[in-house]
């Protein structure tokens, strides 16, 4: 099924909306002008011009052939590749969260401290921090299926390891499968804007982005509800070794049936391109391209460094709040365990469905900008009002509460790496996208770390409170970040737009131009 010839990839192919691209030899070119052969007519004009046409030719991205870039269409395949990396994700952001959302029964149960059982959690953040970049590069060098392929099996190894710890003794054994699991989160969290990018048209892709941070929410959720469901505050030891075992049998076998499925599922790439963008992506690919220098040209530029810095501080926090959220409720409603997890749930459940939303909003508005200034700024509304609500005594309060703030606040995560792609376009996205995610997992560390300390001294309010401070700072910066919708621009370049934009150039250049033809 994965190595299908081209009749049935043609089979499992279905035209898009779109116009086809073809290179039509008819169309005339001004006689001044000189082209090579090898070179795309109508580049993008946002393209960065050390990735524009060449004299030495142009490499198509994994051996695609010249006649398949000039069609646009959409594979039939594609949902059930964004749906099964959406599930394998969710299995990983699972084990991310299954120990902090019953904080005190593992520490009861190892003996050890809450900061030990939070550094389980954050060890998801440290990991990424020196991987990304190798992977990133991984991810150019051998594309979506190999590393797809990786993530997978290091979740499912990581799983299986941690049932070898369910003895009290055996906390390192249950480190050691954590940090598997944490090395194969940094094969996951880049690729949603890749997987959109590559299998889906211009009307598509947002949505399907959004379909794919789906499943790391949901599992987020999972996390949250399931563990305190089978996991009870008990005392006996031998007791809670057989309710944690349950637990670690149940997601080792989901995440090998997972990794089967992406053995099966997962292709590289369609044969044709989904769309324009994608089309002068491949036609620009170039096996020399310098992957430090496409990191230098981030980096200089601004919107996009404002939005690494956006986005750090609002993943940051959601990061934060996830991992201590069991404590904070615990210590202002002690013995609702099962209710922490609930609230956990509500909040990652109402971000899935803001996420969706934007999304599909995003596909047919483009509104990027505005979208994610909007969003920021209610999930700074929303944070003050759960701080300030948190400790009235009623825990239905802040289950609305935390289910609006969660709404905004986990909804903003795929609008972050849509609107990076769109900001630099034609760069890969999985580097664009590996850099927010650098950003989120430093600052995550950060405010886990001294928002843990501040709830362990001054109470839950001001540790709250810090964070509203870093939001604040987040919607302010992003109100400087401009529009510069780049992968838009290049959808909207059609052979005839430069046509015409061309004979309108030569009517009002009449003289230069019988100057050139004459010359020749």
């Amino acid at each position: 099924m994965v190595n299908e010839g081209p009749n049935e990839e043609e089979r499992d192919d279905t035209p898009a909306p779109e116009t086809e691209l073809q290179a039509d030899a008819s169309v005339s070119v001004h006689p001044s002008v000189s082209v090579n052969p090898s070179v795309s007519v109508h580049p993008s004009s946002s393209a960065h011009p050390s990735t524009l046409a060449q004299p030495s030719g142009l490499a198509h991205s994994s051996g695609s052939d010249p006649e398949n870039l000039s069609v646009i269409k959409v594979s039939r395949r594609r949902w059930a590749v964004v749906l099964v990396f959406s599930c394998y994700s969710m299995c990983n952001a699972f084990q991310w969260i299954q120990y902090s959302s019953i904080n005190n029964i593992f520490m009861h149960f190892y003996g050890v401290s809450a900061f030990a059982i939070d550094w389980l959690s954050m060890c998801y953040m440290l990991t990424y921090i020196p991987l990304l970049l190798p992977v990133a590069w991984l991810l150019e060098k051998f594309g979506l299926r190999t590393i797809a392929l990786t993530g997978s099996a290091l979740n499912c190894l990581g799983a299986w390891v941690k049932l070898g710890s369910l003895r009290p003794h055996l906390f390192p054994v249950t480190v050691v499968g954590q940090l598997i699991c944490s090395v194969a989160q940094v094969f996951i969290l880049g690729m949603p804007s890749r997987i959109a990018s590559v299998w889906f048209g211009a009307n598509e892709v947002s949505t399907a982005c959004s379909v794919a941070v789906f499943g790391n929410q949901l599992g987020i959720a999972i996390g949250f509800l399931v563990p305190p469901v089978l996991v009870p505050n008990i005392e006996d030891r031998n007791k809670l070794a057989y309710h944690i075992s349950i637990m670690f049998y149940i997601i080792g076998g989901v995440a090998t049936l997972l990794l089967i499925l992406v053995i099966i599922v997962f292709k590289e790439k369609p044969k044709y391109p989904p769309s324009r963008a994608q089309s002068l992506s491949y036609a620009l690919a170039s096996p020399d391209a310098s992957y430090l220098s496409s990191i230098i040209r981030l980096f200089k530029n601004l919107n996009f460094v404002l939005l690494v810095i956006t986005y750090g501080l609002n993943a940051g926090a959601f990061y934060a709040l996830s991992t201590l959220l069991n404590r904070m409720v615990i210590r202002h409603y002690p013995g609702e365990e099962v209710n922490a997890g609930r609230i956990g749930l509500t909040i990652v459940i109402a971000g899935m469905l803001g996420a969706v939303l934007s999304g599909i909003w995003l596909d047919r508005s483009k509104t990027y900008k505005e979208t994610t200034l909007v969003v920021y700024i209610m999930t700074l509304v929303g944070m003050l009002v759960y701080t300030f609500t948190l400790n009235l005594g009623h825990l239905w309060v802040v289950f609305i509460t935390a289910g609006s703030m969660g709404f905004f606040m986990t909804g903003y995560l795929p609008l972050g790496f849509e609107f990076a792609v769109e900001l630099t376009y034609p760069e890969s996205e999985g580097i664009s996208s590996g850099l927010l995610n650098i950003s989120a997992q430093v600052f995550g560390i950060i405010f886990t770390i001294s928002q843990g300390q501040i709830i362990d001294n001054y109470g839950t309010k001001p540790g709250n409170i810090f964070l509203c401070l870093f939001l604040a700072l987040g919607t302010a910066l992003t109100a400087f970040i401009k529009a510069d919708l780049r992968r838009q621009k290049a959808n909207k370049e059609t052979p005839e737009n430069k046509l015409q934009e061309e004979e309108e150039e030569s009517n009002t250049s009449k003289v230069p131009t019988a100057v050139s033809e004459d010359h020749l």
